[in-house]
């Protein structure tokens, strides 16, 4: 019963501890707002700076795992890249030993005078009322939140004299003795942290933890070291987690952490024992106390950063070979290596390569745009996910042909140069928003199937017209921007009109089906939504083409007018819009007819 009483005890004060940990740390960042996100991710340009930053906002937020999962996400959006995530990492598992040394104030006891003011009990009680008087009457969110760091920190200190006083009658237990004995034994007292640590998920908890143990006066150094050395890898654990549903980048990022613990654990592991094999160490049979259990976890931490920091780019090309792009994934990024900085002086040179690299943004945003369409009459997972990729790739198209444009427009230039510059500009935009309107229109799909809906036959009939004049559109879109073809590009504008005209039919033909009873009001959202979103892409798609007709006529004129996007004169537009609407206004008046006979809801 005694020890049953034992060990609830010390998981009462490791739960206290790590909610005092985790409200302290959540706090802080609410304190700091999104400064320390913005500190992260513009202030990391070299990697030295990268290493003190890590060290200073894990300092902040007490846990390297949240710092490296923050990193992971924005890798992960493309916000950071590796080499700058790895610095960043490195310090916050530098910063993450700051815990141990605050925790040692736990342990600073005293019976009178200045000892006894700056006892445990007193400091954490008078931390304590601070936190709740201004968690209870201050209005202001700054001052609450101030008032539950106040409070985390007090359950934290709590926490660890609660698990302190728990193992305190373990100091003159034989079998403890002997169990600690056996953590000298250098492969299971690592083996011991690692999974210690994994299953709390703390490193800082897990030194705290080890910390309370050393008061019982009876673990040495040689059952300590190992235990420290294998808590840097356990902590790896929810920072793998977190990057199982990351890209690439955000996978190589988790791994990054890994083998920096994987590699302290190891190079100073092998190293201290193959001297003390030799030289035999005096100090191995030492009594721990906290603050040598938090020295030791420091100087192993810095000493691994030391050790790594000159070899940054080797760690990043390890984990690029160990998490290996496809060979898609390599065609897809390859266009970016044709926006060289150094062409930028050569603005008909750069123009060129621009040119190349919208090519290949527009083959995916049509791809994608099928892919999408698919989804509507094949739902399928894999297919779903792939075109939400494709989104983040277009997006990155666009932030980097942005920029890319954005130099040029400083450059000197001539007059047709700047024009065909203003119109590129014009023209990713018209392709990222039809790759926005594609995943809009593949997360609808995604909603149906979890939610087991559908339309009624006559809304698929007409929803699948439509859907053949979108795609015909986007293809026609594509070839016109990849072959400059200006006679095909004047079939873009009238067959627009006739999307535009087919998606407001549609919506009538949907009322009165609403009105019948034959589709409920839910469905008539989505197949609304869907129709808007295929109307939008219509426009974009007249958009692209008017740019590229643009940048061949002469004049200062550099903006796309609506009228240009759907200009309704002329003889061969009159003969287009004829035709497409013959092509698809027939059928559609078919399954109109059909919509006003009742039918049963999918």
């Amino acid at each position: 019963m005694e020890v049953f009483s034992m060990v609830v005890a010390l998981l009462s004060g490791v739960a206290m501890f790590l909610y005092g940990m985790m409200l302290m740390g959540d706090a802080l960042k609410l304190v700091a707002g999104n400064k320390l996100e913005a500190f992260l991710y513009k202030m990391t340009n070299t990697p030295l700076k990268g290493v003190a930053l890590g060290a200073g906002v894990t300092c902040v937020i007490q846990s390297s795992s949240a710092t490296t999962v923050m990193v992971i996400g924005f890798v992960n959006s493309m916000m950071m890249k590796l080499r700058q995530a790895i610095g960043i990492i490195m310090g916050a598992n530098i910063g993450t030993s700051i815990t141990g040394w605050i925790l040692c104030l736990s342990y600073i006891d005293g019976s009178s005078g200045i000892a006894k003011i700056l006892s445990t009990a007193t400091i954490t009680a008078i931390v304590a009322v601070g936190g709740i008087i201004l968690r209870m009457f201050c209005k202001r969110s700054v001052y609450k939140n101030v008032g539950n760091i106040m409070l985390g920190f007090a359950i934290l200190m709590f926490g660890m004299q609660t698990m302190s006083g728990a193992v305190e009658p373990l100091r003159s237990n034989e079998a403890f003795t002997n169990m600690l004995t056996m953590f000298s034994n250098p492969l299971m007292g690592i083996l011991v942290g690692i999974l210690f640590t994994a299953v709390i998920q703390s490193a800082s908890a897990a030194v705290g933890v080890l910390q309370a143990l050393s008061v019982t006066g009876i673990l040495t150094f040689a059952s300590a070291f190992p235990i420290v050395l294998g808590i840097g890898v356990g902590a790896a654990c929810p920072v793998l987690i977190s990057g199982i549903s990351a890209n690439k980048n955000g996978k190589r990022t988790a791994l990054v952490y890994l083998i920096n613990d994987l590699f302290g654990m190891t190079f100073w592991g092998i190293a201290f024992y193959a001297v003390n094999a030799v030289v035999h160490f005096t100090f191995m049979d030492m009594i721990m106390t906290p603050v040598s259990i938090a020295l030791i976890n420091t100087i192993f931490r810095v000493a691994t950063v030391c050790v790594l920091f000159p070899f940054i780019p080797k760690l990043e090309a390890l984990v690029c070979r160990l998490v290996k792009d496809t060979k898609e994934e390599m065609e897809d990024e390859s266009d970016f290596d044709l926006l060289d900085e150094r062409l930028v002086t050569y603005p008909a040179v750069a123009i060129g390569q621009c040119h190349r690299v919208m090519a290949g943004m527009a083959k995916k945003v049509r791809k994608n745009v099928n892919r999408a369409l698919n989804l509507l009459n094949d739902f399928q997972p894999d297919k779903y996910e792939k075109v939400q990729r494709k989104e983040d790739l277009i997006d990155k198209y666009e932030t980097k042909l942005g920029m890319y444009l954005m130099k040029l427009t400083k450059k000197e230039m001539t007059s047709s140069q700047t024009r065909h510059v203003s119109l590129y500009l014009s023209t990713i935009s018209d392709f990222e928003r039809i790759g926005d309107h594609a995943a809009g229109i593949a997360h609808m799909s995604n909603e149906m199937h979890e939610q087991h809906t559908g339309f009624s036959g006559a809304a698929w009939d007409e929803m699948n017209v439509v859907m053949e004049a979108v795609r015909e559109i986007i293809n026609v879109t594509c070839r016109v921007f990849l072959d400059e073809d200006t006679e095909e590009a004047k079939k873009v504008a009238p067959l627009g009109v006739v999307i535009t005209d087919l998606c407001e039919n549609l919506k009538h033909s949907h009322v009165i089906r609403l009105s019948n009873g034959t589709c409920g009001l839910e469905q008539g959202a989505v197949f609304n939504d869907l129709l808007n979103s295929f109307s939008r892409i219509a426009a974009h798609c007249a958009g692209v083409v008017v740019a590229l007709l643009k940048s061949r006529e002469k004049g200062d004129d550099l903006h796309i007018h609506d009228s240009r996007v759907y200009a309704g004169d002329g003889r061969e537009y009159q003969e287009y819009y004829a035709e497409y609407r013959k092509k698809y206004d027939i059928a559609v008046s078919e399954s109109h007819m059909r919509s006003m006979e009742p039918e049963e809801v999918e």
